[in-house]
C-alpha cells in the first residue's frame, strides 16, 4: 500500500446525475413521494444535469428532502434502493470513472467515495459498482424512520474534515492523494490532496482549476452492466472507453441553449 487514497464525489462525477433524484421513480411507485413530488423532482433533475447546482440551490433542495423524508422507514428505503439499484444506476456509470477507480485499486491506493446523498443511498449505488468505502450524509433516525434532521452533512467543508479525520486516523498521506468532483462547492475537498481533479467542472470550478492549472477530465460513455450482461467487467470497462459517444448530450446542451 501506499498510503494515499483516491477521493471521488459521486454525483456527475462517477454517476450523469443525482444519486438521490434518480431513484424519485422507483420512491413515486412504492408511495413514497405525490405526483407533484415526483414532477418537482423531475424538475431539478433536469436542471441539475444541465446547469449543476450551487450552494444555495443545494442546500434548498437539502431543506426540501429532508422535510419530505421525515416520517419515511429507513429499512424500506434501504430495501428499495438494493431492489432497483442495477436497473436505476447501471445507465448512468461513466466509464471512464471505472477505469480510473481500478488504476487507483492498482496503484495500491484506497478509492473512497464521498457524496452529500444519504448513506442509504450512496452504500448500496457503490456497493453495485465494487466501492466498498464510502462516507455520506447521515440522517437523523428515530425508532427506525427519519426525523427530518441530519446528523452529518458531507458536504462542502463537511467533506473536506471527513477526509482529514480519515486520514489522521488511518494514515493516510493526503499529499500523494486525489481528488475527483464537477462543482466548486467541493472546493475545500479538492484543497485538501496533493493531486486534485476537476471532472466536468461546472462554470466555477472550471475557472479555479484553470487559474490554478489543475487536471480536468472530462467523462461521457456510459458503461455495460457486467451483472446484465454477464461478462467480465475489466474488459467491459476497456471497451466502454473505446466505444459510445456524445451525440445525445450534444444535441440536448443544444435545445437548453435555444430554450
Amino acid at each position: 500500500m501506499t498510503g494515499a487514497a483516491a477521493f471521488f464525489d459521486l454525483d456527475k462525477t462517477i454517476i450523469a446525475k443525482s444519486s438521490t433524484l434518480a431513484f424519485t421513480r422507483h420512491l413515486f411507485q412504492a408511495g413514497f413521494l405525490t405526483r407533484r413530488s415526483l414532477v418537482k423532482a423531475g424538475i431539478a433533475q433536469m436542471y441539475y444535469s444541465m446547469f449543476g447546482a450551487d450552494h444555495d440551490q443545494v442546500e434548498r433542495v437539502r431543506a426540501e428532502l429532508s422535510e419530505l423524508t421525515k416520517g419515511w422507514d429507513r429499512d424500506e428505503v434501504i430495501g428499495l434502493v438494493e431492489e432497483t439499484v442495477e436497473e436505476t444506476v447501471s445507465p448512468l456509470v461513466y466509464a471512464e470513472a471505472l477505469a480510473i477507480i481500478a488504476e487507483h485499486h492498482r496503484a495500491g491506493r484506497r478509492v473512497v467515495v464521498i457524496s452529500s446523498s444519504p448513506v442509504e443511498i450512496v452504500e448500496p449505488l457503490c456497493r453495485h459498482l465494487g466501492i466498498d468505502e464510502v462516507i455520506g450524509t447521515r440522517p437523523e433516525i428515530k425508532d427506525g424512520k427519519y426525523t427530518g434532521a441530519i446528523e452529518f452533512y458531507a458536504y462542502g467543508p463537511g467533506k473536506a474534515e471527513a477526509i482529514r479525520q480519515l486520514a489522521e486516523s488511518d494514515n493516510i498521506d493526503l499529499s500523494e492523494s486525489f481528488a475527483y468532483t464537477d462543482s466548486a462547492t467541493d472546493l475545500p475537498m479538492l484543497e485538501t490532496v496533493g493531486h486534485p481533479v476537476a471532472v466536468n467542472p461546472d462554470k466555477a470550478l472550471a475557472a479555479i482549476a484553470k487559474s490554478r492549472d489543475w487536471q480536468v477530465l472530462h467523462f461521457d460513455r456510459p458503461v455495460i452492466s457486467p451483472k446484465r450482461s454477464g461478462i467480465d467487467p475489466k474488459p467491459v470497462i476497456a471497451g466502454s472507453l473505446i466505444a459510445g459517444g456524445v451525440a445525445a448530450l450534444t444535441v440536448w446542451a443544444m435545445k437548453g441553449r435555444k430554450g
